[in-house]
């Protein structure tokens, strides 16, 4: 569901500036299915074009990741995995894609946490399910602070920077089909060892 327009989200970011930054990825990373990405990508743009400061975006990009994923650590922690259902069924996200990401997850815990960011779902849910998981907050929070630096740094930067030569329109297009590239690589990643162990499996008991 797509709650807002790109024209929109920009109009948010020249009426709020560094807030719209600091909240839209807080919420996104709270758990809340917004384009928090595509406000940060809009805050990197803005600075380019002078409009905005590039260290206080990034500053406000951190800040609001670290903290959003923070608050969705502890929903996941106190709620369960019944009330994260009930938050992305109000959001019309099928139970199916967040066990995709779950799964994805548990796996790994400390690298969804730390590259989470740059894959469409963990993005949103890998706070939320750190915490069903019972993750340790401080292993937790190590991560989520390195990540959302290292995300922040790469996506303010990139923003800045492409401004000069392509249209808003496109680098938003760009990075969304980057964060899919990367969510496909990991479903690769994860399915190819089950498919081949499973297939072993078959070949055993012929």
């Amino acid at each position: 569901m797509k709650l807002f327009s790109l024209e929109q989200i920009k109009e948010l970011a020249h009426t709020y500036g560094y807030w719209a930054v600091f909240g839209g990825i807080a919420l996104e990373n709270t758990g809340i299915p917004i384009p928090g990405e595509t406000i940060t990508i809009v805050g990197g743009f803005l600075a380019g074009s002078g409009e905005l400061n590039y260290w206080l975006v990034l500053l406000t990009t951190i800040a609001g990741a670290v903290t959003g994923d923070s608050c969705g650590y502890w929903i996941g922690r106190i709620g369960g995995w019944e009330l994260l259902l009930k938050i992305t069924n109000f959001f019309c996200l099928p139970e199916t894609k967040i066990q995709q990401a779950k799964i994805k997850f548990t796996e790994n815990a400390a690298q969804a946490v730390f590259f989470g960011r740059f894959i469409t779902l963990l993005r949103i849910f890998a706070g939320p399910i750190a915490g069903i998981v019972e993750m340790s907050y401080t292993k937790f929070l190590f991560y989520n602070v390195m990540g959302a630096t290292f995300w922040g740094i790469v996506v303010v930067t990139v923003a800045y920077f492409a401004g000069t030569f392509i249209t808003l329109t496109q680098l938003s297009h760009l990075l969304g089909q980057f964060g899919l590239v990367l969510l496909l690589l990991v479903i690769l990643w994860i399915s190819i060892p089950l498919i081949w162990k499973s297939s072993q499996k078959i070949q055993n008991n012929e």
